[in-house]
């Protein structure tokens, strides 16, 4: 086994700011949506409140690392953003982890967020961390280059050669043009959470993992930002204790916290609009042309008619790895099925996804 594919415990985090061409540690998938999702308020009205806070932003400019060898953009108005996710513990994020920095980052979280066309729905698709890949050749921000490797972890890739590496990976796997990229951390979905006045859920069974110091009874909880934090991370908590069930759950509470911000009603306070902005730019990384608030309030302009109905979570089709019960290997047939359906902008069919591992956490949380 590849020095790359050290088995890891859960999600970690770091809160270090960078530069476009530094290299940016961030978590959990779960923020992205509740990103956009606040943007989009904003785009529809309060626009005014985001004054001032460019400054915030940090972004890696993606199309100068990879060049033109990529696969070509969409024609249908169709957009595809990675949001990714790390496992660093340094920082601010070193008590929110539950660990000691190991000096290193992976991409412990990622999802495809493909927005259709008509821009009223999306799907997503969870890559797990622990697949098995094979990465191509690629550089990172400081114009480092560095080997394609076979079969090593997917959530490699961000650690070897960062936002750049990470981004040709997928575009290798799926054969889709990433049009955008956004990083999250951990600080600042626990403080999104908190900013947003918690978020509520409902448990099916006891949730009791001290790994990710969560305990939750069953039963509707409305859930403060260390606690969300807990959930989305906790992987021993529920299922089969794999990656795959933590997806699970991630997408469930992702459900629970876009239907938060859509309820909010923010434009009717700016001063609470303003602080969840300035909690969201401060929290993420995106592509360069997403490098201003500007930018992402337009982008964002072009999603708020999404709701939590509107997005169809699948995890990308994957078996267990029958040689390394930690790795999950991609189920290449029902795959294709996937990033067909996105390349020709069509819904994710069933066949897509039936039969496939998932980690057993279905239905354990749900939003009320």
């Amino acid at each position: 086994m590849s020095a790359e594919s050290t088995p890891e415990t859960g999600p970690r985090a770091r809160t270090t700011r960078r530069t476009s061409h530094d290299r940016r540690h961030s978590g959990l998938r779960a923020t992205a949506w509740a990103v956009t999702a606040v943007l989009a308020l904003g785009g529809a009205g309060a626009g005014y409140v985001y004054a001032g806070l460019d400054g915030n932003l940090s972004s890696v400019d993606i199309d100068r690392l990879l060049g033109t060898d990529r696969p070509e953009k969409a024609g249908d108005g169709s957009e595809n953003i990675l949001v990714l996710g790390s496992d660093s513990r340094s920082g601010g994020n070193r008590k929110l982890g539950g660990g000691a920095d190991d000096g290193g980052a992976r991409a412990d979280t990622a999802m495809i967020v493909h927005v259709h066309g008509g821009r009223e729905k999306a799907s997503v698709v969870s890559v797990p961390r622990d697949t098995v890949v094979d990465r191509p050749e690629c550089t990172d921000g400081g114009g480092g280059a560095h080997p394609a490797a076979h079969g090593v972890m997917f959530n490699s890739a961000y650690a070897v050669g960062g936002a750049a590496c990470a981004v040709k990976t997928v575009e290798s796997m799926t054969d889709l043009r990433m049009d955008h990229y956004l990083e999250i951390d951990f600080t600042g979905f626990r403080k999104l959470v908190d900013e947003l006045g918690g978020v509520e859920v409902t448990t099916t069974e006891d949730i009791d993992d001290p790994d990710s110091r969560l305990e939750l009874a069953a039963g509707t909880h409305r859930l403060d930002g260390a606690q969300a934090l807990g959930l989305v991370r906790t992987r021993h908590g529920v299922g089969d204790g794999s990656d795959l069930g933590r997806i699970q759950l991630q997408q469930a509470f992702l459900r629970a916290l876009a239907r938060q911000v859509k309820d909010l009603g923010l434009l009717t306070d700016p001063k609470k609009l303003y602080d969840i902005a300035d909690t969201v730019t401060r929290a993420v990384t995106t592509d360069s042309g997403l490098g201003s608030v500007n930018s992402l309030m337009s982008f964002a302009d072009d999603l708020k008619d999404i709701g939590p109905g509107g997005m169809h979570m699948v995890t990308m089709p994957v078996r267990y790895d029958p040689a390394a019960p930690n790795r999950v290997l991609p189920r290449q047939e029902k795959a294709r099925l996937v990033w067909e359906a996105l390349r020709n902008d069509e819904p994710i069919p069933r066949a897509a996804t039936a039969d496939t591992a998932t980690g057993g956490a279905g239905g354990v949380v749900s939003a009320p």
